[in-house]
C-alpha cells in the first residue's frame, strides 16, 4: 500500500511523536526520513511525548547544564520550543506547498492551564512568539475554559491545534469557538486549525463496559464505539463548514478546521493495528499517528477510500445500541477528559522533576 493512497482520499498523514533525536538523527525512523519516503507532512506533540523525550535523554544534557542558575520551567520551555522550531523548519517547504494547511508542527501550552482561560491565552501567545514560526500550531485543551482561550487566539492570527475531544457535543462548541474567532480576526486566511478527536480511548472505556456485560449483544459492539463517535463528529463537520454561516467566512479567505483523528494506536491487541486509520479517511481529515501505527500502516493497510461519509446511519445504530445497554457515551467521554488533561498535567510535571534533578547533577 502506499501512503499516497491515504493523501488521494484526503487524510494528510502527521506523527505523533518529537524529540531531538528523531530531528537530527539520520536513522530511518527519523523525523527528515519520514517526510521524504513516509508521507509524513506534520507533527503533534504533547506533555506525555516530551516527558519521554527528555526525560534522561543525552542530546538535552548539554542545554540543561547550561541552563543551571534557570528555572525548571525556563528550562522545559526552551528545550521543548527549540526542538519544535527545528521541526517547523523542517517542514517549511511542504507548508508552502500545501498553501499552509500541512507541514504544520504543533505544541501544547502548560497543561496545567487547562481550567484557566486567562492563562491559555497568554501562555499561547507567548509560545507564538517564542518559536515564531508560521507553520506553528498552538495545542489548547477542548475544555470548557479552553474554549474562549481558542476563540482569542484565533481571532489574533494564531493557528490552533485544539485536543482532548472526546465527545460530539463538545466538538460541536469547538467549533463554535472556532468560528468566532475567525470572525473576529483581522485576515483569517493566515490562520488555520484542527480539532482533535480522541479515538482509542474511548473503546478502551467502552470495551470495559461491555464486557462487564458479557451478553452476546454486548460482544458484537466491542471495538465499534470509537469508530462510530468519529464518523458522527465528521458528519457534524460537514454540516457546519457547509452552512451558510460558514460560507461567508470562506468568502473572506477562512479555512475549514479540519478533524484531526489522535489517540489513533491500537490498545486492544485484539484488534488490527491499522484499525484507527483506516476505518477513519474521509476529505478534509487528518490522522496523528504514533511511529508504529504509521510502520503498520505502510506495511499491511489496505486503504478502501472514504470509510466514514457512507456509515452515518450505522454509527448511530452502534450508539442507540450502547445506551440501550445502559451505557451513557456522555458520562464516558466527561471522564476521559478529565482524565486526559490529568494525565498530561502528570506528564508535564514528571517531566519538570527530571529536568530539575538533571540541573542538580
Amino acid at each position: 500500500m502506499s501512503v499516497q493512497d491515504i493523501a488521494t482520499a484526503g487524510t494528510s498523514i502527521w506523527l505523533d511523536d518529537l524529540s531531538r533525536a528523531k530531528i537530527t538523527s539520520t536513522d530511518p525512523h527519523a523525523l527528515p526520513a519520514r517526510i521524504k519516503n513516509s508521507g509524513v507532512v506534520g507533527v503533534t506533540t504533547n506533555p506525555s511525548i516530551f516527558s519521554a523525550a527528555i526525560s534522561g535523554a543525552a542530546e538535552y544534557a548539554a542545554d540543561i547544564a547550561v541552563m543551571k542558575a534557570s528555572t525548571v520551567d525556563e528550562v522545559v520551555k526552551k528545550l521543548t520550543t527549540d526542538d519544535v522550531r527545528q521541526a517547523c523548519d523542517l517542514f517549511t517547504s511542504i507548508y508552502n506547498s500545501s498553501k499552509g494547511v500541512d507541514g504544520r508542527v504543533s505544541i501544547e501550552v502548560d497543561p496545567r492551564l487547562a481550567h484557566d482561560t486567562e492563562g491559555t491565552i497568554s501562555a499561547g501567545k507567548e509560545l507564538w512568539a517564542i518559536i515564531d514560526r508560521p507553520n506553528l500550531m498552538i495545542k489548547v485543551p477542548a475544555t470548557l475554559e479552553g474554549l474562549p482561550a481558542i476563540t482569542a487566539l484565533i481571532a489574533a492570527g494564531i493557528s490552533v491545534n485544539v485536543t482532548l475531544i472526546f465527545s460530539v457535543k463538545r466538538y460541536g462548541q469547538v467549533i463554535e469557538a472556532y468560528m468566532k474567532g475567525v470572525e473576529q480576526c483581522e485576515d483569517p486566511s493566515q490562520v488555520h486549525s484542527v480539532a482533535s478527536f480522541f479515538i482509542s480511548r474511548i473503546d478502551s472505556s467502552i470495551d470495559g463496559l461491555l464486557k462487564k456485560n458479557g451478553s452476546p449483544e454486548a460482544t458484537a459492539l466491542l471495538g465499534k464505539a470509537a469508530i462510530a463517535n468519529a464518523h458522527l463528529a465528521y458528519q457534524l463537520f460537514e454540516e457546519k463548514f457547509a452552512s451558510d454561516r460558514w460560507s461567508a467566512l470562506a468568502a473572506k479567505g477562512a479555512h475549514k478546521q479540519r478533524p484531526l483523528w489522535a489517540s489513533t494506536g491500537v490498545k486492544d491487541p485484539a484488534y488490527p493495528d491499522t484499525r484507527y486509520v483506516i476505518e477513519l479517511i474521509a476529505p478534509d481529515t487528518v490522522n496523528t499517528m504514533p511511529q508504529s501505527t504509521l510502520d503498520a500502516v505502510i506495511d499491511h493497510g489496505v486503504v478502501r477510500g472514504n470509510t466514514i461519509s457512507t456509515n452515518y446511519a450505522e454509527a448511530v445504530e452502534v450508539l442507540k445500541a450502547l445506551s440501550a445497554m445502559g451505557i451513557s457515551l456522555d458520562e464516558v467521554t466527561t471522564e476521559l477528559e478529565i482524565d486526559g488533561v490529568k494525565k498530561f498535567a502528570q506528564a508535564w510535571e514528571e517531566l519538570l522533576a527530571n529536568v530539575k534533578a538533571a540541573q542538580q547533577q
